[in-house]
């Protein structure tokens, strides 16, 4: 059973879901616009290597939202704060929208890919093919599509059951994010493994919590 609301939170304060979108929004929108006065401003917001920069940044940014849809659950049994569970959503299709900023990033502004004359895609193709850090992101954003496409609620009714076993896939992909980030760091990885430790560590509490329900149950109905 979820704990009693804190601090007798019980329904959702006014423009929390106005005031979670602007902060979700503003690294999506922040980032892109701090290149781009590192490109025409001469600043050096994100130092000698901005698209790099923006390209982990946007990377980050997307673990971090998948965690927040992962954390949903532990929050609502820790705070008894029920009403959070419909900004799961939210947080996915903002985790879609980071990942899908990073990808465009790395094809457009990293390989400098060319749309109209196809320059570059070969490009693309060799370094999926190549480094397997690439192939694993590729996967995961794949795997995000289903997920992003399936968000609203006529899917949800529509697919009933099916929608929830589609939906474990937010299980994997964030474990696929953190393979990616650390085998694309290579060296440097005490980042990575900060996220992979807090990332089973959000794991574990959701395997608990699911255990604790089930005892609970099994102990009602005996």
């Amino acid at each position: 059973m979820f704990a009693k609301p804190w601090f007798g939170i019980a329904k959702q304060p006014p423009y929390f879901s106005a005031l979670l979108f602007l902060v979700a929004l503003a690294p999506l929108v922040g980032l892109p616009a701090v290149l781009w006065s590192d490109f025409t401003q001469g600043t050096r917001f994100l130092g000698s290597e901005p698209i790099k920069e923006l390209e982990h940044g946007l990377g980050e940014w997307a673990l971090r939202f998948l965690y927040g849809t992962l954390l949903i659950t532990p929050l609502r049994d820790l705070t008894g704060w029920n009403w959070l569970a419909k900004h799961r959503r939210t947080l996915g299709l903002f985790a879609f929208a980071a990942t899908a900023e990073h990808l465009l990033t790395w094809v457009f502004l990293d390989l400098q890919v060319v749309v109209d004359t196809l320059v570059g895609w070969d490009e693309v193709v060799a370094d999926l093919v190549k480094r397997p850090y690439l192939t694993i992101g590729m996967v995961a954003f794949v795997l995000m599509i289903p997920l992003a496409v399936t968000s609203t609620k006529d899917a949800i009714r529509r697919m009933g059951k099916r929608w929830t076993r589609l939906h474990r896939l937010t299980y994997a992909i964030p474990v696929l994010g953190v393979i990616h980030y650390g085998m694309a760091q290579k060296k440097d990885i005490e980042e990575p493994l900060m996220y992979a430790a807090f990332l089973f560590g959000v794991l574990g509490w959701r395997w608990w919590i699911a255990r604790r329900r089930a005892a609970e149950v099994a102990q009602a109905t005996a």
